[in-house]
């Protein structure tokens, strides 16, 4: 007489399912060891994939930082069309003054400051000599090109600049090469033989975007102290940072506009002010990186890919042993979701085995390679290291569950789809 199953006995518990999983594991040890490795394997090269992707982008955006954020940068040239009566070929050389115009006149701009630049320059601290650039700048540069002081130190102010004083702000190697170990700020150096107090020295800082060389060679001046001692007022570049980086285009054809209107030349030349926009290559970089971490997650994610079909063979394997087992059950009225919901889960139980595994040993290696010093290399500073984030850890469970769906779900419709009476005859 066939028994009549309840509901509630109908429906496979989670301990029946654990302990089909440990049968079917005990009967196939060596492939579900393999099985478990494999998934492992693949976790272990996603998360390593995927950190060390998320530690380069974290160590170019900290490099991209380092040079100023939503910054342009402008060079004044030559004029290459007539206008206005006016022949092509005419250097434009904006000056000193021209800064207070752009502020006054160009709407919506956070900060304007040119740079008068000199190349070779001798510093001067007791018997030793260096060479190197100096900037005469205005107080706003500082914090449009991220010049960040170290503990004791300050950039400089407006006063500096009105009362044209005589100090300096030094970049870390030059001031590393001048004083050594001893404290700079406060010290008294020469610049081309002139006393200038040192203010402020800038912090050993990430920089990979430059245009006039970097900014740890740099020594930086009040713009009015420098015209006060070397006589030049025509400045040899021009940033700006406009209040709203999504208006970098119009903020520089505004600029244009201004200088156009006063040294007489077409705004639309494009060879008189040649500029770098920060904003449009940061979206650049970042669609670079977006394609890099893309890159490297596939790699990773087919890896993984690779665990998965060996789950799904091991599935495979056991519902061939289990035919005269599902044949009865299917006889006695089992439904076709009791079947697949065992075999599913021990498809995920396998993946979630592996998968655990795998970032385990991720994190032990990331940690390692976390505590491995990157002084003295510039390689592996600027490369960075492998970095976990919330995104990495959604992206394994999100793959890892896709996988261990799928390698169970196959077998299982394998399973569904058996013939009770033809399971009479398997053997």
């Amino acid at each position: 007489m066939t028994e009549t199953l309840s509901p509630k006995k109908r429906r496979p518990g989670l301990g029946m399912v654990f302990q089909l999983f440990w049968r079917a594991s005990r009967v196939q040890r060596k492939r579900a060891i393999l099985t478990v490795a494999s998934i492992a394997w693949g976790t272990l090269s996603l998360v390593l994939l995927m950190a060390f992707g998320e530690g380069l982008g974290l160590a170019l955006g900290e490099g991209w930082v380092g040079m100023g954020v939503d910054i342009a940068v402008i060079w004044p040239g030559e004029t290459t069309k007539p206008w206005m009566g006016l022949p092509a070929g005419r250097p434009i050389r904006p000056r000193i003054e021209d800064m207070r115009l752009l502020r006054e006149r160009v709407p919506g701009l956070m900060g304007v400051s040119g740079e008068i630049q000199r190349w070779r320059t001798n510093f001067t601290y007791g018997d030793k000599t260096v060479n190197g650039p100096v900037k005469g700048v205005s107080t706003v540069w500082g914090s449009m090109r991220n010049q960040i002081p170290l503990a004791g130190g300050r950039f400089i102010n407006p006063l500096d600049d009105a009362q044209r004083r005589r100090v300096v702000f030094l970049g870390y190697d030059l001031a590393q090469e001048l004083f050594g170990e001893e404290e700079g700020v406060g010290k008294t150096m020469l610049i081309d033989n002139v006393p200038y107090t040192v203010i402020g020295v800038m912090i050993d800082k990430m920089q990979m975007g430059a245009y006039s060389g970097m900014d740890k060679d740099h020594a930086v001046i009040p713009i009015r102290t420098s015209y006060a001692q070397f006589g030049e007022d025509k400045v040899s570049t021009i940033i700006i940072k406009p209040l709203e980086p999504e208006k970098m285009k119009q903020t520089l054809e505004e600029v244009a506009k201004v200088l156009g209107a006063k040294y007489g030349f077409d705004p639309t030349d494009e060879r008189v002010l040649g500029t770098w926009d920060t904003v449009e290559s940061g979206r650049i970089r970042d669609n670079f990186m977006f394609g890099i971490k893309l890159f490297l997650g596939i790699i990773g994610a087919l890896t993984l890919t690779v665990g998965g079909i060996g789950v799904a063979n091991i599935m495979y394997a056991v519902v061939k042993e289990r035919t005269r087992e599902i044949g009865v059950k299917m006889a006695l009225g089992a439904k076709a979701n009791w079947i697949t919901g065992p075999l599913v889960l021990e498809g995920l139980t396998y993946t979630l085995l592996g998968g655990v595994f795998g970032l385990l040993m991720a994190m032990m290696v990331i940690v390692l390679l976390a505590l491995a010093p990157t002084e003295g290399s510039e390689a592996m500073k600027y490369l960075g290291k492998p970095t976990l984030s919330v995104s990495i850890a959604l992206s394994t469970a999100g793959i890892l569950g896709i996988i261990g769906m799928l390698s169970g779900y196959f077998p299982a419709r394998r399973a569904a789809a058996i013939d009770p009476a033809e399971t009479l005859r398997y053997e």
